[in-house]
């Protein structure tokens, strides 16, 4: 069995920086935004399993950042802007659904996720624009691999 058939990875990719506006779901990326949604999808690429299945939230900036990917992926209106912490996780299958699953979606709902699968409850916690917070769960242990921030790339 290999290791992607034995662990289940859940990366959060919050969207890059977006313009100011109306309505929500419409913003675009800034041109500093797509040069984030870049760097971190240029690191990203050659590191992501073959099989991730990539959900991204159906507003504008989230489906700019993860076509910086340059990969195939699915809208998935349960990670849109008004999904809680849960949304996330159904639709991600974590930590049933083995292999991985890349989530592309928004504050504070990714920092919750992140805080509740480190720390057991949905705090809090702030993902910067544009950064990807990669964990793994093997056996029942979550495992954060790596954050990924774009102005450190």
């Amino acid at each position: 069995m290999s290791e992607s058939e034995s662990t289940a990875e859940l990366l959060l990719w919050r969207h890059a920086d977006a313009e100011d506006g109306a309505p929500d779901s419409g913003r675009a990326l800034t041109k500093k935004g797509l040069k984030q949604a870049k760097q971190v999808a240029t690191w990203l690429k050659p590191r992501l399993p073959g099989d991730c299945l990539i959900l991204v939230s159906p507003a504008k900036r989230a489906q700019q950042t993860a076509a910086a990917l340059d990969l195939p992926f699915t809208t998935e209106q349960r990670i849109g802007t008004q999904a809680n912490a849960a949304d996330i996780i159904a639709a991600s299958g974590w930590p049933r659904r083995k292999g991985a699953v890349l989530v592309v979606g928004h504050q504070p709902t990714l920092g919750r996720v992140a805080a509740d699968l480190l720390a057991g409850e949905a705090a809090g916690w702030t993902i910067k624009k544009g950064a990807l917070w990669w964990f793994s769960n093997r056996a029942g242990e979550v495992i954060l691999r790596a954050v990924v921030s774009p102005d450190l790339l």
